[in-house]
C-alpha cells in the first residue's frame, strides 16, 4: 500500500514507520524537513508546513495515497488543512485519550461523542491541549463524516526515546533530591509503550475500522508506586513539597482505558506492569550518569 505519514521522524513515529516498512508498504514521509530520520532511501520525502494550508495543497497536489497517517495534527484547522489538501482512500488521525473525561475506570470509545460538541475552527494555541484535540475530532465527525477515517486515542506514551521526559521528571527529582509538587500520588493511570504505540498504528492501515479506537497497555500504575520503586533502587527519598516543581502528570484522577475494540481487531497490548519498572531502571541509570 502507498502510505503517507505526516510526521513520523521521532518518538513512536519512528517505530510506526519501521513497522510499515517491515510490512512491505511504500512509505512517504511529509515533514518540514527540520528533523533527521533513520530511514535512508527506504522512504520518499515531501516537505510541507502543516499549519500553512497553501503549503499543504502545493506539497500534496497530484498525489494519491491508499492511507494517510497524520501524527501531528492538533486542532480543527489542522484537520481542515489536511482534508482540503490530501487525496487518500483512508485517514488515520493520531488523537488522544485527553478527549475523554478521565475520571473513572474502563473508559470506552463511545464516551466521547464527536457529534455532540460545538465545532470551532481553531489553532493550537487557542485552548488547552485537551480542548484543541476535541476540536480536531469535532471537525472529523461533523465536517468529514463522508470520508473514511479512524481516530486513534492513546494515553501517556512512554519509552526510553520519550522526548517529553515527563516520566523521567519523577525519577530525576528523586535521584537528584529536587523537590516536586504532586497532587495525584495514588491515582491509578494508563500508559502505552512507545514501540507498541507505533506498531499499533502500522497494524491499523489495512483494517476497515472507522470512527475511533483506543490504544493502551493493559493495567494501570500510580506515580506513588513508581516513586516507591525509585526510592528503594536509588536509596533516596522523594521530596514532596507544595513549593516544588509541578509534576507533569498532575491533575489526573484514577482512570483506565478500555481496549476491547483493538483486541477485537486482533491486536493485544502488553501489560504496563510487565515493563514499566524496567523502563524506570533505565531512567535511574540515566540520572546517575548525569550527576
Amino acid at each position: 500500500m502507498k502510505i503517507l505519514v505526516i510526521g513520523g521522524t521521532k518518538f513512536f513515529g519512528i517505530h510506526m514507520v519501521q513497522a510499515l516498512l517491515a510490512n512491505g508498504h511504500d512509505v512517504t514521509i511529509a515533514t518540514r524537513g527540520q528533523a533527521k530520520d533513520p530511514f535512508g532511501d527506504k522512504v520518499s520525502r515531501i516537505l510541507l508546513d502543516h499549519s500553512d494550508p497553501e503549503s499543504m495543497k502545493v506539497a500534496l497536489c497530484g498525489k494519491h495515497f491508499d492511507v494517510a497517517i497524520d501524527k501531528i495534527a492538533y486542532c480543527s484547522n489542522d484537520i481542515k488543512y489536511l482534508m482540503d489538501a490530501v487525496s487518500c482512500d483512508r485517514l488515520i488521525y493520531m488523537s488522544s485519550t485527553a478527549v475523554y473525561r478521565l475520571d473513572h475506570m474502563d473508559v470506552k470509545e463511545e464516551e466521547f461523542d464527536g457529534n455532540a460538541g460545538m465545532l470551532k475552527w481553531c489553532n493550537r494555541a487557542d485552548a488547552s491541549y485537551a480542548e484543541v484535540k476535541r476540536q480536531a475530532e469535532y471537525a472529523l465527525w461533523q465536517e468529514y463524516s463522508d470520508k473514511k477515517w479512524l481516530s486513534v486515542r492513546y494515553p501517556f506514551v512512554v519509552g526510553e526515546d520519550d522526548y517529553t521526559k515527563r516520566l523521567l521528571f519523577y525519577v530525576e527529582h528523586v535521584v537528584k533530591g529536587i523537590p516536586m509538587h504532586i497532587d495525584n500520588l495514588d491515582a491509578q493511570m494508563s500508559f502505552v509503550r512507545s514501540d507498541e504505540a507505533g506498531q499499533f498504528l502500522a497494524f491499523l492501515v489495512d483494517k476497515e475500522l472507522t470512527g475511533a479506537v483506543n490504544g493502551c497497555a493493559g493495567g494501570t500504575v500510580s506515580i506513588g508506586e513508581i516513586l516507591d520503586y525509585v526510592e528503594k533502587k536509588a536509596g533516596k527519598k522523594a521530596i514532596l513539597s507544595a513549593d516544588g516543581d509541578t509534576a507533569p502528570y498532575n491533575g489526573n484522577m484514577d482512570y483506565s482505558i478500555n481496549t476491547e475494540k483493538a483486541q477485537g481487531l486482533g491486536y493485544k497490548f502488553s501489560n504496563v506492569r510487565d515493563w514499566m519498572f524496567e523502563l524506570v531502571d533505565v531512567y535511574i541509570g540515566m540520572c546517575w550518569e548525569d550527576k
